[in-house]
């Protein structure tokens, strides 16, 4: 048999060509009640979202989106608007997504993949979980001692399930690094910043990611996760032993803050006496933060000119996000960079965000949240006084 160099270029052609798509990894599928939707292909990075590709479904609703293999398991997401259903990639495995627009994140199911099977499952558990919490904020007949101590039985049965069943089980998945960035409003469950037990579950997974997947950034990632998760804890160990000191506290015994405001001018709260001051520690973040900064704008408007300042104290991670937040904002929004490991939150005894107290015109911390039915009107008491 001859073979010309023509029919070995072919082969050689072929050859190529099978080993590149044998280097690729496969999302495909199809979403009911979608036409003209634009589905959308992306990568969640360490460095942030990114869109791949995208694609106007038809009345069929099937797409197919691919990519080059990653060297160590990356996440991927599919997005209509709002809709999310997160995917992870370990190699070129075929992964098929079939749901339904009008409930994407929910009403879907998967194949071809265990990690993105349970990453569903996760993703299922943490709506469940978002919901209760919910339901235990807006139950008007629970105080909110009972609501809190609801939550954290709660939160902490959602953890131990988790680290039992998807972390610990497994900590070199794609599914337990997904659960270790669950979140509940804008909060890590798993929190290496203040929780001692939550910095080894990181480190746990950053350990066998380190076996697996050697030299994978996502696996240092987590390293240095831990790292500075085991350095906040020391802190907060601390600063949690030492007394208040006695310069931090004014005559009429409230606790004293001095922060930067947003034009980075430091300000305390103890030079606002003479005024009443609604003092309200807050995190711009949360998803109800547009309506409450409303309704203290018009406390604002209404009683400043009697006397009302508002010192607001917040406690968001992103700093650049804070400042814009609250450039038009009329009175003192001041930043903590610890955040939710302020020493401000110890010392006033806050346990859930946000939370506000009222101070009287002689410095004399009058009542916190849960003390007050009716905040305007205990406001416009203090202001006639």
């Amino acid at each position: 048999m001859k073979i010309t160099v023509k029919t070995t270029l072919a082969a050689l052609a072929a050859l190529a060509m099978t080993a590149c798509q044998q280097n690729k990894f496969h999302v495909e599928g199809e979403i009911a009640n979608a036409e003209d939707s634009v589905l959308y292909f992306e990568n969640v990075a360490l460095t942030g979202i990114e869109v791949l590709d995208s694609t106007k479904l038809a009345a069929d609703g099937r797409f197919d989106f691919s990519g080059d293999a990653p060297s160590a398991p990356e996440f991927y997401r599919l997005r209509i608007g709002d809709q999310i259903v997160n995917i992870a990639i370990d190699s070129t495995e075929t992964v098929t997504v079939k749901g339904d627009a009008h409930a994407l994140a929910t009403n879907y199911t998967v194949e071809g993949s265990e990690n993105c099977q349970k990453i569903r499952e996760l993703a299922l558990k943490q709506i469940a979980l978002q919901e209760q919490a919910i339901a235990l904020e807006r139950n008007s007949q629970l105080d909110r001692d009972v609501v809190r101590d609801s939550l954290l039985r709660l939160l902490q049965a959602y953890k131990e399930e988790v680290k039992r069943d998807y972390i610990f089980a497994a900590p070199n998945r794609s599914y337990a690094y997904f659960a270790l960035f669950q979140t509940l409003g804008p909060w890590l469950i798993f929190d290496p910043k203040a929780n001692a037990d939550d910095v080894k579950v990181y480190a746990a997974v950053a350990t066998s990611w380190d076996t697996y997947y050697p030299g994978a950034q996502r696996g240092e990632n987590l390293h240095n996760i831990a790292i500075e998760g085991m350095k906040n804890v020391r802190i907060l160990d601390q600063r949690s032993s030492l007394p208040v000191s006695e310069s931090k506290v004014v005559e009429a015994g409230i606790i004293d803050i001095e922060l930067p405001d947003n034009k980075g001018v430091m300000r305390r709260l103890s030079s606002l006496k003479g005024q009443v001051v609604l003092l309200d520690f807050h995190v711009f973040a949360m998803e109800e933060s547009p309506q409450r900064i409303l309704m203290l704008r018009e406390l604002y408007n209404k009683y400043h000119a009697q006397g009302l300042e508002i010192f607001q104290v917040s406690l968001d991670g992103d700093e650049h996000f804070w400042k814009q937040q609250t450039a038009a904002l009329p009175w003192i929004s001041v930043y903590d960079e610890d955040g939710l490991q302020s020493r401000c939150l110890v010392s006033y005894n806050v346990s859930q965000l946000p939370e506000y107290f009222l101070i009287d015109r002689q410095n004399n911390l009058v009542k916190r949240s849960a003390q007050m039915k009716d905040l305007e009107s205990e406001i416009k008491t203090l202001c006639q006084n």
